[in-house]
């Protein structure tokens, strides 16, 4: 990997760690669904230009139900689902939790396309499986006020997000990568707009509560895509997983740097554990095989 794209690498995992941080900045005052209209609708806005180019029209225009439906599954969804969350749990600790996205994706290939699924990876589920109850154990709280509905509405996300994956590579094959990207975006404002305007907060907000809206919205995710597909073009998909296992990094520290919160050692050992799963899962770590004797 050249070095201007390794520093593109680790700019696209902080700015996507960092989105952790703005939301669970803004969504207490704000509340989720508004949330999350002002950052779709401010990144369909900042990508506007590129989808009324005259060559993507008809292609937005022959792809409406199957947008919509990514629009669902890969932003309305999960991001709802990650701003309600973020009303209860810590900004790193949602961050660790986002990188079993590759675990369901992997899961889902075997169960709904029947792909078996090597020792390796099964290895790699159960071991994430491990990690993430190591880091969440104290966290499965049900009653009044507790977090255990935040921790599986961001499993629920990851889940949202590893669908998106499989259907946008079957359904959108042989497209231009930015036309799920961006298309999806301005559906999925579009889809969230009466909601978000029902619940919109009564009391005024205060400026930074809009920062940090705007910099979800313009930097974590028309820029990130922005630069998640120049990377795509420069390096190639499969290198890119890799993101995957930066990104909960920057999340635990950017949430240590500005929100101050505490990096335990419950924090520590489950990070490491999930993301070690998540290597076996996807493949980029091999189990050992055994030796014949």
């Amino acid at each position: 990997m050249a070095q201007v794209d390794l520093l593109r690498f680790l700019l696209l995992a902080a700015i996507w760690g960092s989105s952790y941080m703005f939301m669970r900045i803004a969504a207490p005052g704000f509340g989720p669904l508004p949330l999350v209209m002002l950052r779709l609708g401010g990144a369909a806005l900042f990508l506007l230009p590129w989808l009324l180019r005259p060559p993507v029209r008809p292609l937005l225009r022959q792809h409406v139900p199957a947008l919509f439906l990514v629009a669902a599954l890969n932003s309305a969804v999960p991001f709802s689902l990650l701003a309600f969350s973020m009303l209860r749990l810590q900004a790193g600790f949602c961050a660790i939790l986002g990188a079993t996205v590759p675990m369901f994706a992997v899961a889902i290939d075997a169960l709904w396309w029947r792909h078996a699924l090597p020792p390796g990876r099964l290895f790699g589920l159960a071991l994430g499986f491990i990690g993430v109850t190591v880091l969440a154990w104290d966290h499965f709280d049900f009653s009044a006020g507790g977090t255990g509905w935040a921790v599986l509405a961001t499993l629920a996300a990851s889940a949202s997000y590893a669908c998106a994956a499989h259907y946008g590579r079957h359904r959108f094959a042989g497209q231009p990568p930015m036309l799920p990207a961006a298309g999806s975006m301005l559906a999925a404002a579009i889809m969230l707009a009466p909601f978000g305007l029902a619940s919109w907060p009564a009391a005024k907000l205060p400026p930074l509560d809009w920062f940090a809206v705007a910099a979800l919205a313009v930097v974590c995710t028309a820029c990130a895509y922005l630069l998640y597909y120049k990377l795509i073009m420069r390096i190639g998909a499969t290198a890119l997983t890799g993101v995957t296992f930066v990104i909960p990094v920057f999340g635990v520290l950017w949430g240590a740097l500005f929100l101050h919160e505490a990096i335990t050692l419950r924090i520590v050992v489950g990070m490491a554990v999930t993301l070690l799963g998540t290597a076996f899962t996807t493949g980029l770590i091999a189990a050992p095989r055994a030796t014949a004797r």
